[in-house]
């Protein structure tokens, strides 16, 4: 943990509420918050840039006040956004207060805390090209920062075709002079192999590769966290990590709402890009990878990178495409893909995916990885499942009244919602006969731990702050994960392949299920037994 990353200030008194909103503070109170402590010399002042976008409102301010509201943010710390919109302080605060929300578990003091919170956000209007408004947003950061050794970090909650504007005017006339300076860059990082090189080029102008911080907020899942702790800290585990014990192993998305009158950005990546390309292959690196030589984020990342360096880039044979269409279901209709109006009519966006891959090292010869993402599906899930092979001469075959594929052991890591991990396990049903069922030895996060847990911004956030960069991309592992998918993205594009329909609401196109078959896979997600754990 970076030394100067302390407990945060609680200000004696709470600032005044006019009108409902927070009223403006002038600097002078603003230092007094942050004199409780002269001996500590350095400050971290946290830009949004694109303060008043959605992303902004309903997670990055959210985040940075609960990480406020758990004493993890340093003692003295200030937050600005900034984006073309006029608006006052106290526009910004009154914004903010109404997506800020306190723990479950921790109530007290919660209105305080957020009045406390809001006395150090403040707005700044500036055109995103302008290094002349970003001058005028240094001299303000420094009038809050004062004498004391000053970190930077911005945040990027904006469109990818303005990165390079911002982070030219931001380094240019609005970096540290004294300490450190970070950027949180959220993706599409590119569309492709290229596009993304080129961005990565471009930021490397500026900045070096110890300043930019990509994101993947999917990185900052509880239970992805976890995915190591679970493999190397239990012996029960790391031994059956491998082609001898693992069958197949799914990576699953899916979401039950379409675009919803947002499908502008979407038709411009589709499902490929926005989910399995990072999320899915993200998880799936930290899943296949070899043993660190510790927990230092360049040992972790090192092996994340020769796992996906070890795969063979997508074949067109080992993918489906689809694309939802309307359906009505008790009376309610759903709108297909090509009836929301930000969307082009004839698209062949795909909306729904599926594919195999393989990863050619010792480990994992000849598994099969399938991943599976769609939006307008039937439930809202992500998931890990782990299918185990076969026992051996299985004695009890003929006990289950099942075929042998449901009597397999299975584990499964739910990321999303309701989080768990569950083993699949045969059991002796009591009586005197010998009948077998499949019952879980189930850890059900919410059951077991009555803390609430943390948002993943939070935990990125955080680690932005102290530097701590293992849960964030490399660029040469961002070269690695396009360079596998790019082929197939091209190909689909330029052919224009028509994805299958599937109605709004069901489990998908039939397609996947063949492209499971084909590999003697079936989908986990699909059994009854799916919907008990």
């Amino acid at each position: 943990m970076d030394p100067n990353v302390k407990n945060a200030v609680t200000p004696t008194t709470p600032p005044k509420v006019e009108n409902g909103s927070p009223s403006e503070i002038t600097l002078d109170e603003f230092e007094d918050l942050n004199a409780l402590s002269k001996n500590d010399d350095s400050t971290v002042s946290i830009t949004v840039v694109g303060a008043s976008g959605d992303l902004a409102k309903k997670k990055i301010f959210p985040a940075l006040f609960a990480l406020y509201y758990e004493d993890c943010l340093p003692k003295h710390f200030t937050i600005f956004g900034y984006a073309r919109s006029k608006m006052t302080d106290a526009e910004l605060r009154n914004m903010v207060s109404k997506t800020l929300t306190c723990r479950i578990d921790k109530r007290e003091n919660c209105s305080e805390k957020m009045d406390e919170f809001l006395k150090r956000c403040f707005y700044h209007s500036g055109q995103y090209d302008s290094e002349e408004h970003f001058k005028d947003l240094d001299k303000k950061l420094k009038q809050h920062e004062g004498s004391r050794v000053s970190n930077r970090l911005f945040y990027l909650s904006i469109p990818p075709n303005i990165f390079l504007d911002v982070v030219k005017c931001a380094s240019k006339s609005a970096s540290s002079v004294n300490g450190w300076t970070r950027v949180i860059v959220e993706k599409p990082f590119g569309r492709d192999s290229e596009s993304s090189a080129a961005l990565t080029r471009g930021l490397k102008q500026y900045l070096v590769e110890d300043q930019i911080f990509r994101i993947d907020h999917y990185l900052g899942k509880e239970l992805v966290e976890n995915l190591s702790v679970l493999r190397f800290s239990n012996l029960v585990f790391e031994p059956l990590w491998s082609r001898q014990y693992i069958r197949n192993v799914q990576l699953i998305f899916s979401e039950d709402f379409g675009t919803e009158g947002r499908g502008g950005y979407f038709d411009s990546y589709g499902i490929i890009r926005d989910i399995m390309q990072n999320h899915l292959l993200q998880i799936l690196a930290l899943f296949a990878m070899e043993t660190p030589i510790s927990l230092e984020a360049e040992d972790i990342r090192n092996e994340k990178v020769k796992v996906l360096r070890s795969m063979k880039p997508l074949q067109l044979e080992d993918v489906v495409i689809g694309q939802y269409k309307s359906h009505t279901k008790g009376g309610t209709s759903y709108p297909g893909y090509t009836d929301d109006k930000t969307v082009p009519k004839d698209s062949v966006t795909p909306t729904f995916a599926a594919a195999a891959l393989f990863i050619n090292n010792a480990r994992w010869d000849g598994v099969p990885f399938l991943m599976k993402a769609g939006k307008a599906l039937h439930t809202k899930r992500a998931e890990i499942r782990v299918q185990f092979r076969h026992v051996p001469g299985n004695l009890y075959k003929g006990s289950f009244g099942t075929d042998l594929d449901r009597a397999t052991n299975e584990l499964v890591i739910r990321v999303q919602p309701d989080e768990a991990i569950y083993l699949k396990i045969n059991n002796k049903i009591p009586g005197l006969g010998m009948r077998l069922d499949r019952s879980n030895l189930n850890l059900h996060y919410a059951a077991r731990y009555s803390k609430e847990i943390p948002d993943a911004y939070e935990r990125l956030l955080l680690d932005a702050i102290e530097g701590e960069r293992r849960l964030f991309i490399r660029s040469d592992e961002l070269d690695a994960a396009w360079s596998l998918f790019t082929p197939l993205l091209k190909e689909l594009e330029e052919k224009r392949i028509a994805p299958e329909l599937y109605p709004y609401g069901s489990r998908g196109p039939v397609g996947a299920h063949y492209l499971a078959a084909k590999y003697n896979v079936r989908w986990g997600d699909l059994s009854a037994e799916h919907y008990k754990a």
